[in-house]
């Protein structure tokens, strides 16, 4: 069958057009939408045109703080149909972030839900709820009184503001960062209290530099805190809009178990997540490019906040591992300021005073146009009363024009001619109650009328008066930051980092076998002063006179020593993890508990003394129950721990001292017995022995002080007598320091000679010391405590002391 043929085709509408015309115009449109419509803040609110949608549709939703949460997704629903065309997704990513405390110094959004962390994205918006944040209904507040220009939305059938009030420098406040074609935009956050008190100068004083401004603003402040290292890239963005700065992470060096150092990281740079850091951590360890760490924890919790613990291997020096860490990890981190937003619609980089000008030019138009607003209102409400206070005072004359009229129009004219009223005010009579017609209501009309006056008088002189209207912005702005403001998150130092060296090979990170003196205080701290070649402690203390030494060894920093315990056992340790002070000013306070250092968990145990596993010199040991007994460090076999006297049931050791044979012994019991007896009496035992007799006790005393006293030594005896009635620690007593010389010497295992007086109500010796003067008191704080003159009798009953001693040392100087 033959074909049909095709029906005749329309005639070809082909159109040559220019290449690169078309590229170029296409690419200006593209350019321009993405500039203007996504990616780039408007100076004024420091908002990009999705999140000024979300927040001005919220407020419109009615989400306000003292109101319920609800789905994101509804948010995200409005947002896409009435004012923004483009994606749920991008809409949803811009609500997260105003929710995140992380990201904004001051959020936006209350977000109630799973909206993500540092290291995860947020659950999807259908699991998660938003509501406006108190600091946003600042930025939204009076959009109902024609303070901005509203525009149409993407289809002309709702209207949106340009711009928002903004009752704080947004911009400064929260940064910003974004992509456009061509530019992009990165700004920094800064602390709310700040940049308030920069704008508020700045209105008063319009010509500031921006020196002046940078005395309110030193420098942005993170919401998740940080170190800032070096102003100089500051100074640039502040001048310039453009900078670069060094972040660090804040860290601290500290005891995390037994003979344990670490580092613990409680704050990140920027943006900068734990799991981040942990990862380059371990990269860099499994690539050989850091040592020293011989774990990583991550420990941060909701309660406690950012803690991530870094373990170091014993004899590596925490600090040089530390400034691998900076080098090699986002530990430190860069953060490079571009400071590109919109004004008057075009892109512009700008510096601390430009961005604080637009702001403060912007508030001062808000307020403008709100005071002639209520200007106007007002003037209309007040044309209004006074018509109605006209129709009160000739009530009967104005019921019988409307009764007489025939219609309603007739008695608009008649009212407006027999009273010579406006039509509005007309109109106003015609719809009014009667129940406003009692003398009552006249009244309050007055009122109102008399308040409307003034309130137009003020809002007419606020117009007139630049200066009144630079008053009401600042007062406003201070009432911002009272409200929101929070303190410095991010400290700022002014030295930059110091530049790592130049290494061809590997640094060598452990702490070097130096000279050291280990410094153990009464209320059981230890620290470690390294010392100068030929340094000697005593002259690098000299400011070091208010910690109460109970001992200290010399040493090296990665040599064992032993430490005796009040069990009768000495503990093998290295003080290469111990803190290290500075040897001009050695503060015990910086130490760290040396029970902890040891892993001593025995309750009551408490480390008395030091010994040197090399030393010949023997170590003297008093027990509780009088016993005395000498060994030589040598003789103890090399074990991590190992028991150094046999002790009988419920004994404790209560002092341990380096005694030689020209020493002397002194025993101070409970009930004020000192005995003093040659140590070339005690000789020196083994290990498993048990010692001899030290001190003959009376029924019921227990020795409280043991120690040796060297010939040469001007030593001081120092008592504080209490009673059994008191709690032990609640009542300060009675206190005495006498001299060592005073004392006659006896014979070992026998009673001593009194050694203080009791009062009235006191029957016992609390605190007990004998060793050089000056002997130095704290309390169990390690606060100290006042003693009295050395000098007393040592038969004297003492003098009243101003607080509770806890324990009594000496000092290093």
């Amino acid at each position: 069958m033959p074909k049909t043929p095709p029906p005749e085709l329309a005639p070809e509408r082909i159109q040559d057009i220019d290449l690169e015309s078309e590229m170029q115009g296409s690419f200006l449109e593209y350019a321009y939408s993405v500039i203007y419509s996504r990616a780039l803040p408007d100076a004024r609110d420091g908002l990009k045109p999705v999140q000024r949608r979300i927040l001005y549709q919220m407020a419109e939703m009615g989400l306000r703080p003292d109101r319920g949460h609800v789905k994101s997704a509804r948010v995200v629903g409005e947002v896409m149909g009435k004012l923004h065309p483009h994606g749920d997704t991008a809409i949803y990513d811009a609500l997260v972030r105003l929710a995140q405390e992380w990201a904004l110094r001051v959020p936006l959004v209350d977000g109630h839900g799973n909206f993500g962390s540092l290291d995860d994205g947020p659950a999807a918006a259908r699991y998660t709820e938003a509501r406006l944040a108190s600091p946003a209904m600042s930025l939204t507040e009076n959009l109902d009184e024609d303070v901005v220009d509203f525009i149409p939305n993407y289809d002309g059938q709702f209207q949106q503001p340009a711009v928002l009030p903004a009752a704080f420098p947004n911009l400064l406040v929260n940064g910003a960062s974004g992509i456009a074609v061509g530019m992009a935009t990165n700004m920094a956050p800064h602390n709310l209290i700040e940049v308030v008190a920069a704008a508020m100068h700045l209105l008063e004083h319009p010509d500031a530099t921006t020196e002046e401004l940078m005395e309110f603003v030193p420098g942005p402040d993170f919401p998740s805190g940080g170190v800032l290292m070096g102003l100089d890239g500051v100074k640039d963005a502040y001048a310039n809009g453009r900078g670069a700065l060094k972040v660090r992470g804040k860290v601290s060096v500290e005891s995390i178990g037994p003979r344990r150092t670490g580092i613990i990281v409680s704050e990140l740079p920027y943006m900068v997540g734990p799991e981040r850091l942990i990862e380059k951590i371990r990269d860099a360890v499994q690539s050989k490019k850091l040592q020293g760490i011989s774990d990583v924890t991550d420990l941060t919790d909701r309660n406690h906040g950012l803690r991530v613990s870094i373990g170091i291997k014993t004899g590596f020096d925490p600090n040089a591992v530390l400034e691998q860490l900076y080098r090699l990890t986002p530990l430190e981190d860069s953060f490079s300021i571009n400071n590109v937003a919109l004004v008057d619609g075009q892109p512009r980089t700008l510096g601390l005073k430009d961005m604080l000008s637009v702001y403060v030019a912007h508030r001062l138009e808000v307020i403008t146009r709100r005071s002639r607003y209520r200007l106007a209102r007002r003037e209309e409400r007040l044309h209004l009363v006074e018509g109605l206070l006209i129709a009160i005072l000739d009530i009967d004359e104005v019921i019988q024009v409307i009764r007489s009229s025939d219609d309603s129009e007739q008695a608009r004219s008649r009212l407006r001619s027999v009273f010579d009223l406006s039509e509005l005010q007309a109109e106003y009579i015609l719809e009014l109650r009667l129940r406003r017609l009692t003398k009552f209501s006249r009244i309050e009309l007055e009122a109102e009328r008399d308040a409307l006056r003034a309130e137009i008088a003020a809002l007419q002189e606020l117009l007139a008066s630049p200066a009144l209207l630079r008053a009401a912005v600042a007062k406003e702005l201070d009432a911002v930051a009272d409200a929101y403001g929070t303190p410095r998150r991010t400290l700022l130092m002014n030295a930059a980092p110091p530049k790592p060296r130049a290494s061809k090979g590997a640094v060598d990170l452990q702490i070097a076998d130096a000279p050291t003196v280990l410094v153990l205080s009464t209320t059981g701290r230890a620290v470690r002063v390294d010392l100068a070649e030929g340094q000697e402690l005593a002259a690098a203390a000299r400011r070091s006179k208010h910690d109460a030494i109970l001992t200290t060894i010399s040493t090296t920093v990665r040599a064992e020593i032993g430490a005796i315990t009040s069990a009768g056992r000495v503990v093998r340790f290295s003080p290469v993890d111990l803190p290290s002070v500075p040897s001009s000013s050695v503060q015990l306070g910086a130490g760290t508990p040396v029970r902890d250092y040891l892993g001593i968990t025995t309750k009551g145990e408490r480390i008395l003394g030091f010994l040197d596993f090399a030393s010949e010199t023997p170590i003297a040991l008093g027990t509780a129950q009088g016993t005395v007994k000498r060994i030589v460090p040598t003789a103890l076999p090399v074990r991590p721990e190992v028991e150094i006297i046999g002790m009988k049931p419920g004994d404790t050791v209560v002092g341990a001292a380096e005694a030689s044979d020209d020493t002397e012994l002194v025993f101070v019991t409970t009930d004020a017995q000192l005995l003093r007896f040659a140590a070339s009496t005690v000789r020196p035992q083994g290990a498993p022995a048990g010692g001899m007799a030290g001190i003959k006790l009376s029924a019921g005393a227990t020795v409280l002080h043991f120690g040796a006293v060297a010939p040469e030594a001007d030593a001081v005896v120092a008592t504080v007598s209490g009673g059994d009635s008191a709690l032990p620690g609640t009542e300060p007593g009675r206190a005495k320091v006498s001299s060592f010389a005073e004392y006659p010497a006896k014979g070992r295992a026998t009673g001593g000679v009194r050694a203080h007086a009791f009062l009235k109500g006191e029957d016992r010796l609390t605190v007990a010391w004998v060793g050089p003067e000056p002997a130095l008191a704290v309390d169990p704080t390690g606060a100290v405590r006042k003693l009295p003159e050395s000098g007393a009798r040592r038969d004297a009953s003492g003098q009243p002391i101003d607080g509770v001693i806890g324990s009594i040392g000496r000092t290093l100087a």
